[in-house]
């Protein structure tokens, strides 16, 4: 019994052993793998697993396409303008962008009315619009915290525009508990400046916007504005303004000449809209008298027209503080109104602030309206409109 216990416990004992060994050789036959997997990684890098995003391999690409055709684009417009320069017997190096839209403009005279239409050479940074940087890293997770928003920097420009009118609010609390009042002369004067329009604040943004989201934005910044110690943050505020173009609106404007009267009367001719042109004469101080071709406003029976007329006297506040005095030929009612406005516009430029002034040519008041009716084409039953088509 003694032999056989002994036996038994020897047994073990070498199971034991032989269990203890295995696992020695398994732990060092892995430990030598997991030397070899990074000497292996380590010798020959082009093993390692990528972690760059497909969406981080598709930016790359169009960036690097993007710069190759910026590249091309700016060599042919260097080399165009160096060829337009010779033409012209200047200096290419001295040739500035002023110089090529004069001489496109001698070289290449368009009776066009859209600007759009007309022949243009612009650096190519103006003419393509800009690209946004990477919006995400390597493994594919956006930098803004906005980015899910669809517009990060609109929206972050709003945050923005909170964020000051909150600590704006919490200065004026300490002023008041400090009883100190605001001083008046720092106030903010922008009479001279106006908000960007949608089309610029677009292309800072380097996002498209909805008129909503436009209108949202501009009361935004007029509420801050408002506030007593908004020049705080003047450089925030001035960011989104852009000055009044007041030397364009107010050049060519005609001195009011004094009639008989002592009255400054201004007479504009030739005025056009569609087939009608018009004579108008404005003459100041006046008691709101207008007269159409002898006749009074009653000269147009659409109220439509009567509204065309007076709008540039309601919109500058002059009505019933000036006459105006109008003989128009050709064209229709519609066109005889439109005349009759832009030559009461243009004259209105002659007792008005420059600023005021701003304000009509931003309103359209004071632009040429060129439309006239589109001809009928041969074939077809009107300008546009086709033919019925009948299969049988």
């Amino acid at each position: 019994m003694a032999k056989v216990h002994l036996f038994r416990v020897t047994h073990r004992l070498n199971s034991t052993a032989l269990l203890s060994n295995a696992s020695l050789r398994t732990t060092n036959q892995i430990q030598q793998r997991r030397w070899a997997s990074e000497v292996t990684v380590v010798a020959f890098p082009s093993l390692r697993r990528e972690t760059t995003s497909r969406a981080m391999k598709a930016y790359v690409e169009r960036a690097r396409e993007h710069e190759e055709f910026m590249k091309n684009q700016r060599i042919e417009y260097d080399i165009g303008k160096r060829h337009l320069a010779n033409m012209m017997g200047e200096d290419p190096e001295t040739f500035t962008q002023e110089d090529v839209d004069n001489a496109i403009e001698y070289l290449f005279p368009s009776g066009l009315h859209s600007k759009k239409a007309r022949p243009m050479m612009k650096p190519p940074e103006e003419v393509f619009p800009a690209r946004k940087a990477a919006e995400f890293d390597e493994t594919g997770r956006p930098y803004h915290s906005m980015f899910f928003t669809g517009r990060p920097n609109f929206f972050k420009t709003l945050y923005d525009i909170a964020e000051n009118i909150e600590q704006l609010n919490a200065y004026e609390d300490q002023m008041i508990r400090k009883r100190v009042e605001v001083d008046p002369n720092l106030k903010l004067d922008l009479s001279s400046s106006m908000w960007l329009p949608k089309e610029e604040l677009e292309d800072i943004l380097v996002e498209k916007i909805l008129d909503l989201e436009y209108t949202n934005f501009i009361n935004a910044m007029n509420r801050l504005l408002e506030l007593p110690y908004s020049y705080r943050v003047r450089d925030f505020i001035e960011k989104f303004r852009k000055p009044l173009s007041i030397k364009a609106s107010t050049q060519d404007i005609p001195q009011p000449q004094v009639d008989s009267n002592g009255r400054q009367f201004v007479t504009i001719s030739n005025c056009p809209r569609k087939m009608a042109r018009a004579e108008v004469t404005v003459r100041k101080p006046g008691a709101g008298a207008i007269s159409i071709n002898g006749s009074d406003i009653k000269y147009f029976s659409s109220d439509q027209c009567r509204e065309q007329v007076i709008f540039p006297l309601l919109f500058t506040d002059t009505l019933g503080k000036v006459d105006v005095e109008a003989t128009v030929a050709g064209g229709g009612p519609s066109g005889q109104a439109g005349a009759i406005r832009l030559g009461i516009s243009l004259a209105l430029r002659s007792f008005l602030s420059p600023e005021i002034v701003e304000e009509m040519r931003l309103a359209g008041l004071l632009q040429i309206d060129y439309r006239t009716r589109e001809r009928k084409k041969p074939g077809q039953e009107g300008a546009r409109r086709k033919f019925t088509w009948k299969k049988r």
